[in-house]
């Protein structure tokens, strides 16, 4: 993919250039939302980032709701070629990510600098994220150099001492002083940000690099060996130090088939990691973006009839706040633990829960304006009737007009096209277009008909003749996505 390279610096007034990760299928979701958050432009996405330009500061892309993790772009470019499979050869490439532009990566730096300047509040780690920089070995790889390997049995020293300091100050079981571990571990990674900002100079800096090889890279050269080479060269390029343990700054390289990415990331806990969900249940990323394909309006009434951790409500309570919610679910351990969640998102007055069963609510008929649900996934019910008779209860509850989101396996998403339903026509991305969706779910919102190509129209009334076994139910928009070790369908 061949795209030009990023200048973070070079047009102040036409903003900087960041990308995000973001879970497979739920680059259109982050797109959009960048582009509505942020008012973002020069948008476009590859496999599992997208990209961006924007003049946001930083304490308005921490309010990105679909993103796993936020960077800061030093380059973009072309895969490193490696048709000759010679190791030297690639990673004599690869130093020339460096030596060849060394003025984007000041820039980048400076740029990082001011964003951190401006954000008023130092980020903070939840306890849930006591390890938020651990990586995975063989993907996330650190540099490592003669004099590191000093600095880390310092440091390791250094710890040990600590370590019985912590025991000191924690004191006996029955003082119950409040300084623990993990609060030390919390105030470190807090006073990194002040460490980067205080620096005078680019020699100031401590970094360290993660690099991860995909596709046929992975097969010629680690990652480990593309972090080494990388930040040599910085150390040369630079004069900066090299630091495992707590760096001022870290660098993240992927290196794929198809493009090479570098970029700096902005904060130390993934965006994903919601400060206001004390136990997680669903993806919060996969929560919001249910959410947001309903369209929930001011005064509506919500249902999520299996709420299990009410992770979909309190997701769509912190960003649609003039609404009313309630969840049900048949297992008191779930509703307890919901109910925990609320208190600490400080969302009981908005969200209200009760024990019901999804086949048998105790609800009037067409009370609901949306329904939005994680179908469990064969665990509690099976395929079958079961799957059609949940439908026809959250139909009966659901308002004529009203949006119902689910999220389903692969087996009750297949179940459903198979017993007459029929398949939504999708893209190449695995969904429909945006302004197809809308037209579909409120042509009168849209424009007159006659706006709409004759396709759109031939497509949309493909799709509102296709009707599910389930009464009125019409099958509108289905997106693709990734739980992680299996794919869904929302």
């Amino acid at each position: 993919m061949a795209v030009a390279q990023a200048d973070p610096g070079s047009d102040p007034s036409g903003g900087a250039r960041f990308f995000c990760t973001a879970g497979r299928g739920l680059e259109p979701f982050l797109m959009r939302e960048v582009r509505a958050r942020l008012e973002a432009t020069q948008v476009e996405y590859i496999s599992g980032k997208v990209f961006f330009t924007t003049c946001s500061d930083l304490p308005s892309m921490k309010k990105l709701k679909s993103a796993e993790r936020l960077f800061l772009l030093i380059k973009k470019q072309l895969p490193v070629a490696v048709s000759s499979l010679h190791k030297g050869r690639i990673l004599n490439e690869m130093q020339r990510f460096v030596n060849d532009d060394p003025g984007s990566w000041l820039e980048a730096i400076s740029l990082w600098k001011k964003l951190l300047e401006h954000d008023p509040k130092r980020e903070k780690v939840s306890q849930r994220d006591a390890n938020p920089l651990k990586r995975k070995t063989g993907e996330n790889e650190i540099i490592v150099a003669k004099k590191l390997k000093v600095e880390e049995k310092q440091e390791v020293a250094k710890d040990h001492g600590e370590s019985q300091q912590d025991k000191l100050l924690q004191g006996s079981p029955e003082q119950g002083e409040a300084v623990t571990r993990t609060e030390l571990q919390e105030q470190r990674l807090i006073s990194t940000t002040e460490k980067a900002t205080d620096a005078q100079n680019q020699e100031d800096l401590t970094f360290r690099v993660s690099c991860r090889c995909t596709g046929k890279v992975r097969k010629v050269i680690t990652g480990q060996e593309a972090g080494r080479v990388i930040g040599l060269a910085l150390m040369r390029q630079f004069g900066w130090k090299a630091d495992l343990r707590n760096p001022n700054i870290e660098i993240f390289m992927h290196l794929s088939d198809a493009y090479s990415v570098v970029g700096i990331p902005l904060l130390r806990v993934p965006l994903a990691s919601r400060t206001y969900i004390q136990t997680a249940g669903l993806r919060s990323t996969i929560a919001w973006a249910m959410a947001s394909i309903a369209e929930i309006k001011a005064g509506a009434l919500v249902l999520d009839p299996m709420c299990g951790l009410g992770t979909i409500l309190v997701e769509a309570a912190e960003e649609w706040p003039d609404v009313f919610y309630m969840g049900a679910d048949v297992s008191n351990t779930q509703l307890l633990g919901a109910c925990d969640n609320l208190k600490a998102a400080g969302l009981t007055d908005r969200i209200e829960l009760l024990k019901g069963s999804v086949t048998d609510l105790p609800l009037p008929s067409q009370s609901m304006d949306v329904i939005i649900s994680d179908i469990p996934f064969g665990k509690k019910f099976k395929l079958g009737k079961d799957i059609k008779s949940i439908l026809q209860e959250m139909e009966r509850v659901l308002r004529v007009g009203g949006a119902m989101v689910l999220l389903l396996s692969e087996d009750h998403h297949r179940h459903l096209t198979d017993c007459g339903g029929g398949s939504i026509p999708l893209t190449s991305q695995g969904h429909i277009a945006e302004r197809e969706m809308k037209t579909l779910l409120n042509p009168d919102r849209t424009g007159a008909p006659d706006t709409a190509s004759p396709s759109q129209r031939a497509s949309s009334l493909q799709c509102l003749g296709r009707m599910w076994p389930c009464g009125s139910l019409v099958p509108v928009e289905s997106f693709k996505v990734s739980l992680g070790k299996t794919d869904a369908f929302i």
